[in-house]
């Protein structure tokens, strides 16, 4: 019997890309953050070294990428971890989208997940043929909650928790026995400060236990590795040699080049801070045309996008910038709750940031 799941939404989207293509100057897409910047060298070196991969890679990850992984949550989310603790994946989606059926979640059980979020919470879900319930607050989780996502900061609208946050949510899910995983991908693109933004498995938030606590984190958007797909979770021993004996049985192997080159890309904070400043200076420049040409921004602290609104259907919101040749993504992909917001992403060349600041000066002056 086949998956019963949604359409994929970005198949609705594409009338406006092609209405965009056909602006005299080309289209400028801002509706996916996939990034655009070239991956560091130092990465693509490590990865070059590493080709000669005759053998089987190990599903768990290398020794050294391991302890790479532990001594990078030690340094940049102040969390002291062990090789037990963490588990490289291919890419951060799958892991999302698999996790329910990896945890042997069905019928009865609930998965939580933002009621602004990441269609993947919702897909992995159906996947494993449990409910999904978009719920913002802990005291209305069922008590048949199985598993938690948070995602913070949040994609599409760049909410993040704070300590406190965190620490009510991950003392509900303990009153639950649910597993609570924060989806944390965006953690160094912090707008609000020089810092990350927290960690889920900060002993502020879980105090002197993991026990059913994960860390998800990717390498696609710090590092410019979307490609690579180089993620990994981390967190409670337990849940975590539960997901590497499922994984060894499905042949989920981190390819052995990739591990290479994530751990040169964890050691080298460099790459961050400049791909950081990057984004911050598209933002800043995006930010101040969207909101001159009549936009609200809400939320969006941290992460790729802006959370936008100019108080109208979000589909007209699409049209009227398509006509100007820049492409953008409803609210309604991600809620229900938010039919006026559109996503901007900051994933576009230094040269397409200017060309859309431009193009929206247009929209301010009708």
């Amino acid at each position: 019997m086949p998956l019963e799941l949604p359409d994929f939404p970005w198949d609705t989207l594409v009338p406006y890309g092609d209405r965009a293509r056909r602006h005299p100057r080309g289209i400028i897409d801002l509706s996916v953050g996939s990034p655009v910047d070239e991956t560091p060298s130092i990465i693509r070196d490590a990865l070059a070294r590493a080709t000669d991969a005759h053998s089987y890679p190990l599903t768990a990850g290398s020794v050294p990428l391991r302890e790479a992984i532990v001594e990078w949550y030690g340094r940049r989310r102040r969390v002291t971890l062990g090789v037990a603790n963490v588990l490289p994946t291919i890419g951060s989606k799958e892991l999302i989208a698999l996790l329910p059926l990896m945890l042997g979640l069905g019928p009865d059980d609930v998965v939580v997940f933002p009621t602004v979020a990441y269609p993947t919470y919702a897909i992995g879900a159906a996947i494993a043929g449990a409910q999904a319930l978009p719920c913002d607050d802990p005291a209305e989780w069922p008590a048949n909650t199985r598993l938690v996502w948070l995602n913070s900061p949040g994609n599409p609208d760049g909410g993040v928790l704070d300590l406190e946050a965190l620490r009510v949510r991950v003392a509900r899910a303990r009153e639950l026995g649910a597993v609570i995983v924060n989806d944390e991908c965006y953690a160094e693109l912090n707008w609000a400060g020089d810092e990350p933004t927290p960690c889920i498995l900060d002993p502020r938030v879980v105090g002197d236990s993991r026990h059913l606590v994960l860390s998800v984190y990717s390498l696609s958007k710090q590092s410019n590795l979307a490609g690579y797909r180089a993620a990994f979770v981390a967190g409670c021993s337990e849940l975590i040699a539960e997901l590497l004996a499922v994984r060894k049985h499905a042949g989920l192997l981190p390819p052995a080049p990739v591990q290479s080159a994530m751990i040169a890309a964890l050691a080298d904070e460099e790459h961050v801070s400049v791909q950081r400043e990057r984004y911050r200076a598209r933002r800043v420049a995006l930010a101040a045309a969207v909101t001159a040409a009549g936009f609200r921004i809400d939320h969006s602290v941290a992460g790729l996008y802006l959370w936008a609104t100019r108080g109208e259907d979000a589909w007209l919101t699409v049209e009227a910038l398509a006509e100007l040749g820049i492409l953008v993504v409803p609210g309604s992909f991600y809620t229900a709750d938010a039919p006026q917001h559109v996503r901007i992403a900051l994933t576009a060349s230094d040269a397409d940031i200017a060309e859309a600041v431009e193009r929206l000066s247009q929209l301010a002056t009708r």
